[in-house]
C-alpha cells in the first residue's frame, strides 16, 4: 500500500490516481480505434487514428515508464530495442507512414492493444506519493526537450506537435495535483508555474490545437527555438516543486 500519508498529501495522490486511471481508460478506448483500423488493412484509417491514439499515453509516459518493459513495449523508436523486439506503435507508424501499408501488422496491433489494456490494469496500484507526481511533471517536460523538439519522436508522421502538448498536458495535471500542498507552502512559485504553463500554450497556438498541429516538418529553425525556450522557462521553477512537498509524505 501507499506511504502513510497526511491529509493533503493523500488529497494529491487520489487526484492523480483518478487522472492516470481516466487516461488509461481512454488509452484503451482510443488505441483500440487505431488497432481495429490496422487489422482491417484500412490505412487511412490507421493514419487518421494514429496521433490521437498517442494522447492519453503521452500525457502519463512516467508513469508508463515505471513498469519495466512495457514502455518500451508500447512506444519504443527504431532503433531503441533490438530490431526482432520492436513492436507497438513506432513500429506501426513506420508501415503506414514511410511503407503507406498495415502488412504484417495485424499481430503487432493486437499485441500493443494488450499491452495498454495491461497498463491500465497496472496503474490502479502503483505506488504515489506528492513528490514523484511532482517529479513526473518534470520528466514530461524533458520528454518534450529530449524527442519532441528534435522531431525524432514521430519521425514517419511527423505528428510531434500532437505529443508536445499531450505531454505538457500530463505535466499540469501531475502538477495540478500537488498544486495547493504547494501554494499552501510557497505561493509565488505556484503561481509562476501556472503563468509558465499558460505560456507554453500560448507558444504553441499558432501551430494548431488538440490533435489538428502542422506536420513537424513544417516548422522553422526560429519556430522550434521558441517552443523550447518555452519549454525551458517552465522546467526551471516546474523543478523546484517535489523540493517543496516531499515533506508532506508523513505525519
Amino acid at each position: 500500500g501507499d506511504t502513510q500519508l497526511a491529509p493533503e498529501g493523500q488529497a494529491a495522490v487520489d487526484q492523480y490516481r483518478a487522472y492516470i486511471q481516466d487516461q488509461t481508460a481512454q488509452l484503451v478506448a482510443t488505441t483500440k480505434v487505431f488497432t481495429d483500423a490496422v487489422a482491417s488493412g484500412e490505412v487511412d484509417a490507421a493514419k487518421a487514428a494514429y496521433a490521437p491514439a498517442r494522447v492519453p499515453y503521452e500525457r502519463i509516459e512516467p508513469v508508463a515508464e515505471t513498469f519495466g518493459d512495457l514502455d518500451p513495449r508500447i512506444d519504443a523508436r527504431a532503433g531503441d530495442v533490438p530490431k526482432k523486439d520492436w513492436g507497438g506503435f513506432h513500429k506501426i507508424e513506420q508501415s503506414l507512414y514511410a511503407d503507406n501499408t498495415t502488412e504484417n501488422m495485424a499481430r503487432v496491433a493486437a499485441q500493443l492493444q494488450r499491452d495498454v489494456e495491461q497498463l491500465q490494469g497496472l496503474v490502479n496500484d502503483t505506488q504515489l506519493e506528492p513528490a514523484t507526481i511532482a517529479n513526473g511533471a518534470v520528466e514530461l517536460l524533458n520528454e518534450v526537450s529530449a524527442s519532441k523538439i528534435t522531431g525524432e519522436e514521430e519521425r514517419y508522421s511527423h505528428t510531434d506537435l500532437v505529443d508536445f502538448l499531450a505531454n505538457v498536458e500530463g505535466s499540469q495535471a501531475a502538477f495540478d495535483s500537488v498544486k495547493q500542498i504547494l501554494a499552501a507552502k510557497n505561493a509565488k512559485l505556484a503561481g509562476e508555474v501556472d503563468q509558465r504553463f499558460a505560456d507554453v500554450y500560448e507558444a504553441l497556438g499558432p501551430y494548431g490545437s488538440a490533435t489538428q498541429f502542422v506536420l513537424y516538418t513544417q516548422l522553422t529553425k526560429d519556430d522550434s527555438k521558441t517552443l523550447s525556450e518555452a519549454i525551458d522557462v517552465l522546467a526551471e521553477p516546474l523543478s523546484k516543486v517535489s523540493k517543496q512537498v516531499v515533506g508532506t509524505d508523513s505525519r
